[in-house]
């Protein structure tokens, strides 16, 4: 975080907050006012988190992680992780999912 003058500058993904014990950016808190993403629930992100049916990393180290809900029948969700591997910055229902 850096301040000009009067003006406040910070990187969304360097925020963090925790909620139901898990880490989040402040980037994720602002995409889940989404419509489209207001309904994705905490359970849900951690039980991708803990137990994805995929995996990968990308380049710039975050950890893209895959599950299926069954509750929004079997849908996938994907969270994708700082790469300290805890801290949420998205989470969205992948279309794309492929195992």
């Amino acid at each position: 975080m850096t301040t000009d003058g009067d003006t406040l500058h910070f990187e969304f993904s360097r925020v963090i907050l925790t909620i139901c014990g898990v880490k989040f950016t402040l980037y994720f808190m602002a995409m889940r006012q989404r419509p489209d993403r207001a309904m994705i629930q905490m359970e849900w992100i951690r039980r991708v988190i803990e137990r994805p049916e995929k995996e990968a990393v990308q380049q710039d180290g975050r950890i893209r992680r895959w599950a299926r809900i069954s509750e929004m029948d079997g849908r996938a969700l994907r969270v994708i992780l700082l790469p300290d591997g805890e801290t949420v910055h998205n989470a969205f229902f992948d279309r794309t999912f492929e195992p």
